[in-house]
């Protein structure tokens, strides 16, 4: 099924409404928002980011509408992680480590059948997969892995950085900066990490104003 542009905005835009894809999105934001509000914020998050970088990277409109909506599912397989994990305010132990990280494959199955989500399982099921094939769930490297996922890694790795929980210090930017540099090549797509870097040195403004937007 095709789906209208989304703009840079938000997944409210009135392009979406009134349609199949629109009616989805509102029934999964509100599955996420009754397991986990945290979730809710960071799926909102690194969706903006996310195509902030596919902008600087010169992807299609159409690249971007997938990206938009693929990187703001990409955790939706988190409802289905008990909440003694999801929620759990202290470092998971491994057993829990190994449980958290099906969500990927989860995310995927539950998307499957709904053909309008086929364009978007990738990022959905690849998108902790690294760079230098050391990630998961299938161990992808490099260009195995699809663009989409790679840039939705870096937002996400971004938003976990930069975002506060129980269990996680808050990096100042600086140090954000020599992360995404001392990973590029390894964890992240080089190509995607310049990009990024790019918008934190030149458009920081538009990374606040996503940081301070709420989501309904």
């Amino acid at each position: 099924m095709e789906y209208e542009v989304i703009n840079e905005n938000d997944l409210n835009d009135n392009k979406l409404k009134d349609n199949a894809l629109y009616d989805s999105i509102q029934n999964w934001k509100q599955d996420v928002k009754n397991k986990d509000e945290y979730t809710l914020g960071h799926l909102d998050r690194v969706s903006d980011i996310s195509v902030l970088i596919g902008r600087k990277m010169g992807l299609t409109e159409e690249e971007l509408k997938t990206l938009k909506v693929g990187s703001f599912l990409h955790d939706i397989g988190k409802i289905e992680i008990p909440d003694s994990i999801l929620l759990k305010d202290s470092k998971l132990t491994d057993e829990e480590y190994s449980k958290m990280k099906m969500h990927t494959v989860i995310g995927a199955k539950l998307l499957e059948n709904d053909n309008m989500f086929n364009n978007i399982i990738p990022i959905v099921k690849y998108h902790h997969e690294r760079y230098d094939g050391k990630g998961y769930p299938e161990n992808l490297q490099g260009e195995q892995i699809p663009l989409l996922a790679r840039i939705t890694s870096i937002a996400d790795a971004f938003d976990a950085m930069s975002s506060k929980r129980t269990y996680n210090t808050v990096m100042d930017l600086d140090t954000i900066k020599q992360q995404l540099k001392n990973n590029r090549g390894t964890q992240f797509d080089p190509i995607a990490t310049d990009a990024f870097l790019d918008v934190l040195e030149n458009d920081l403004e538009s990374i606040k104003n996503i940081q301070n937007k709420t989501i309904n």
